[in-house]
């Protein structure tokens, strides 16, 4: 049944309804049914809209003839409030046949056209309302108000409950759906498996609803606070909200909620927009808009999700070119500097996507002192996720001529490049190892950072994530044209060994040979002996020998010159016979 906003905010301080026996009162609808049935033969004014009635008055008749078979429909409390209403309307009904019975109807012919819709959208919602009961299987059970599962209930149970839930939600009154939500709220938050259950078995379309705005304000957050655990549980029931129209509804109460209905508004907003195939729809609904204005001046909370969501849409080409026309550059840059842990990472994530998207977004960012905030931001922030954005958008910059030259200079920038090197996860290993390769680096900035290179020969030998070796080689290639880290490394016994290590055509840790030949000739290229010396004492010449016959690049030429001087030449000569 349906209520307008003052009946529903009404029926919250009303008391229950009667819990009289109600079969008297399916008896006395019984009787005034059948009287109706044939006074709709002898109607003899708006015969067309009785033939509409009289159908669903055959309808209503088997829908009661089902009920009254029901083994214990007369303990189902929703009755003691859709009965009444019934027997009044047909009552209503009877009254208006009555005066139908004559051909030359003498009252308001506009009025009385009225009247019998009115009734008939009544009867219309009777029949579903009992119809929905009835298929629900809830008049089979006997319990008059089902307990709530436990969390270890199997699905046959829950999913039960579900439909017995929905069916008071949908035809109770006010308290009925106050109570049904309170019991569907208390369920998702204790069951984890129950927000598919819900999706599959219940009536998300009508939830969703609940939603509008006419509806009363303590229903309205309960059905919200349901939709938002719903698109956060499982993917099912996230699809379910997208699929029933819950996207249109959430952005309202994003943009004219109170402050706890945005907040909830903008989690399922989020959640929504975290699958490809629905992000792009924010659109449709003239979301981009809302959720920059909700993202500047929302609540920390609100801030957090939708920085969320718009990152989510941002992977569309479309809404991305809207989302910078919209201003949402300069509304989430700052929060790289002041915004909580959880708005950085989100905001970081937001800029990188559009860093990659084009030399437009690149230059849209420049104008916006993107690039000192980025470079502020991976020296200040300790969550790995937040400066591998930072990191992925920064190197999307350095495309810029003007910026890599930036880069390329900051001393500071680069050490912290280092520091990732040595004690980052593997991915800002990887982002920051391609950095050092393509900057181009002053033999300063080179030296101060010359510790990292024993932890660029290990990253050489990870096989994953798949570039890291190549990545990790030309940072080491590019650091070794100083002299002073050539003589570092090759004090450095364990990464010389490692690096002979992976010469050797039996390490297959090492698929591609070439990446520590490179290496070798970079460690060569100044002439040092002592290097050669250390490297031909741990057995590189054999090893550059059998890459050579294999035709690795560069292992001719680096052997040569690994074997250069007569002297050099003679111990070459006698390892190599001995070997």
């Amino acid at each position: 049944m349906h209520h307008s906003s003052a009946a529903v905010s009404g029926e919250l301080t009303k008391p229950p309804p009667s819990t009289a026996p109600l079969q008297p009162l399916l008896d006395l609808i019984t009787n005034v049914l059948s009287l109706l049935l044939l006074s709709s033969l002898t109607v003899r004014s708006f015969i067309g809209k009785w033939q509409i009635l009289r159908s669903k008055l055959f309808s209503l008749h088997s829908s009661l003839s089902s009920l009254s078979e029901s083994p214990h429909w007369s303990e189902n409390p929703l009755l003691h409030t859709l009965l009444p209403s019934l027997l009044s309307n047909l009552q209503r009904l009877h009254s208006l046949s009555h005066q139908c019975s004559s051909a030359s109807f003498s009252g308001g012919k506009l009025l009385m056209q009225s009247d019998l819709d009115i009734a008939s959208s009544s009867l219309s919602t009777h029949i579903s309302d009992l119809d929905l009961l009835l298929r629900s299987g809830v008049l089979h059970q006997n319990a008059i108000v089902l307990s709530l599962p436990a969390s270890t209930s199997d699905k046959d149970d829950i999913a039960f409950f579900i439909r017995d839930l929905f069916t008071r939600l949908q035809i109770g009154g006010a308290d009925f759906k106050k109570k049904s939500l309170e019991s569907l709220l208390q369920l998702l938050t204790d069951s984890e498996k129950s927000a598919r259950i819900v999706a599959k078995e219940g009536n998300v379309g009508y939830l969703v609803t609940l939603l509008d705005l006419h509806h009363h304000p303590l229903i309205r957050e309960h059905a919200l606070a349901a939709v938002s655990l719903l698109t956060s549980s499982s993917v099912d029931s996230r699809k379910t909200v997208y699929e029933e129209g819950g996207l249109g509804p959430l952005l309202r109460l994003l943009e004219t909620g109170s402050p706890p209905l945005k907040t909830r508004a903008a989690v399922a907003i989020e959640a929504i927009t975290a699958d490809p195939e629905t992000a792009w729809a924010i659109s449709a609904y003239g979301g981009v808009t809302v959720l920059i204005e909700a993202c500047r001046s929302g609540s920390i909370e609100v801030q957090e999700h939708t920085a969320g969501a718009i990152s989510n849409i941002a992977a569309v080409d479309d809404i991305r070119t809207m989302l910078a026309e919209e201003g949402a550059v300069p509304v989430l840059l700052p929060f790289l500097i002041s915004g909580s842990t959880s708005l950085q990472e989100k905001s970081a994530n937001f800029i990188s996507l559009l860093s990659s998207s084009g030399e437009y977004f690149r230059d849209l960012i420049v104008r916006e002192r993107g690039l000192q905030i980025l470079i502020h931001l991976i020296q200040n922030s300790s969550n790995p996720d937040t400066i591998e954005h930072a990191l992925l958008a920064l190197t999307q910059l350095s495309a810029i001529d003007s910026i890599a030259r930036v880069l390329s200079s900051s001393t500071g920038f680069i050490i912290q490049l280092g520091e990732f090197v040595k004690h980052g996860n593997v991915i800002l290993q990887q982002i920051s190892s391609s950095l050092l390769s393509k900057l181009t680096i002053s033999d300063g900035n080179k030296r101060a950072i010359s510790d990292c290179l024993p932890s660029l020969l290990k990253l050489m030998e990870s096989t994953k994530p798949a570039g890291l070796q190549e990545a990790a080689t030309e940072a080491a290639k590019s650091l070794l044209t100083v002299r002073s880290n050539r003589k570092e490394l090759i004090r450095d016994e364990k990464s010389v060994i490692r690096l002979v290590q992976m010469l050797d055509p039996r390490n297959e840790t090492m698929v591609a040979k070439e990446l520590p030949v490179i290496i070798v000739a970079a460690i060569l290229s100044g002439g040092n002996n002592a290097a050669r010396t250390k490297l031909m004492s741990l057995g590189a010449d054999r090893h550059l020998q059998s890459l050579e016959e294999m035709e690795v690049s560069g292992a001719k030429k680096t052997l040569q010159r690994l074997a250069a001087g007569n002297r050099l030449k003679s111990i070459f000569t006698r390892a190599w016979k001995d070997h």
